[in-house]
């Protein structure tokens, strides 16, 4: 019997026990007080019973709708999860997969029956694995979203770059208990980016030429990332005893500036005829294509200064000599005939300042190199290394 039969039940009940106690009461030979004390009991307990009846239908009824509304809730999510454009995986903390939505299982190129129960391990490049297991393995170390690019194999074979974010899901005791996984495949994104940046190499080139000569400061500022478009640019500081010490050099193509630096004294100077043309530090912050554009001349420039830095730390003179001309034959050099001809003419005091050493020390060595067969020099005095 479901609740609304019990309740006609009920109130069919009730009607019948007042009928008969309303008959009962206006009989003329039965006082009042000999109505038997079962019955008025049995009345009021009718009464009761319906009053209790109507509270549970409202109640049920009120049931009913939360749980039209928690299934109307949950298919939304599911909707929402199924449909989604992007990979969504639910794995537990071992990476096991429990749910797959459709986009998921077409990135993957498996239907979503098969992803169920394997490992997301399973579709990571075999060369990443083992970083990625680590990864896996301090997921559930934290509560923070994390973000993970990873080379993924799809079931056909595929490769792609895929970004992972990755959130933790807690039990009421604050166990981990299980990982959600938004996935996208990254490769169009990174071709797209690269085409916008391609098509919009113009933002760096139609801007105002300042030229130098060879031996002239340029001017530092701040606010201002200088990029060179043509010759070389020495970048220097001093030590405490006044020496100069070379830290790098801004070559065709490099950026460079005061801003990129921390170092109290820091100077530029042209060390061939140079143009440059300027752009504001506040420029690269707001314009995102601008700061792709300029990313990878930052790294050359951060790759060239680890390199001095290596170099530096060479023990014997002659070994700092040696590595410092093939980084310039790789920085400043052109293939000829002979072998790799430096582009620029380094007095022996620049490169001292390079080797932390004496303009002496330099000439010397660079005699010993020169009888060893190692460099040359052409007519016009351009040094030639032939290692």
């Amino acid at each position: 019997m479901n609740i609304e039969q019990f309740i006609q039940s009920t109130e069919a009940l009730h009607s019948r026990l007042a009928d008969l106690y309303q008959t009962a009461s206006v009989l003329p030979w039965i006082p009042p007080e000999m109505l038997p004390q079962a019955f008025k009991e049995l009345y009021s307990t009718s009464k009761m019973v319906q009053l209790a009846a109507e509270e549970l239908y409202n109640q049920n009824e009120q049931l009913i709708q939360t749980q039209n509304h928690l299934e109307t809730e949950s298919q939304h999510y599911q909707d929402l999860f199924e449909l989604a454009p992007d990979g969504y995986l639910v794995t537990n903390t071992a990476g096991t997969i429990e749910e797959a939505n459709l986009a998921a299982a077409q990135l993957l190129k498996v239907s979503r029956q098969l992803l169920i129960g394997q490992s997301i391990v399973n579709f990571v490049r075999l060369e990443e694995i083992q970083p990625f297991r680590s990864e896996l393995s301090q997921l559930s170390q934290s509560d923070k979203v994390r973000e993970l690019i990873v080379r993924l194999q799809a079931h056909n074979g595929e490769f792609f770059d895929a970004a992972f974010t990755v959130a933790v899901v807690r039990n009421q005791q604050g166990k981990a208990i299980s990982l959600r996984w938004l996935v996208r495949n990254i490769y169009d994104r990174q071709q797209k980016q690269t085409e916008l940046i391609n098509n919009n190499n113009d933002l760096i080139q139609d801007r105002p030429i300042y030229k130098h000569t060879k031996g002239e400061s340029i001017l530092l500022n701040p606010l201002v990332v200088w990029y060179v478009r043509q010759g070389l640019v020495k970048l220097n500081t001093f030590c405490e005893t006044g020496e100069e010490i070379l830290i790098g050099l801004a070559t065709q193509n490099m950026i460079f500036g005061s801003n990129m630096t921390s170092l109290p004294i820091y100077q530029a100077t042209a060390l061939s005829d140079v143009e440059l043309f300027s752009i504001s530090v506040g420029e690269i912050t707001l314009n995102p294509i601008l700061s792709h554009i300029l990313l990878p001349k930052i790294n050359q420039r951060l790759q060239q200064t680890e390199a001095l830095l290596v170099i530096a730390g060479k023990r014997r003179v002659e070994e700092r000599l040696y590595h410092l001309l093939q980084l310039f034959k790789q920085q400043i050099g052109e293939t000829i005939a002979e072998g790799t001809r430096l582009t620029v003419r380094l007095t022996h005091e620049d490169i001292a300042s390079a080797c932390c050493t004496t303009r002496v020390t330099i000439t010397r060595l660079m005699g010993k190199f020169q009888q060893q067969g190692l460099i040359s020099f052409d007519s016009k005095k351009y040094l030639i290394l032939k290692y």
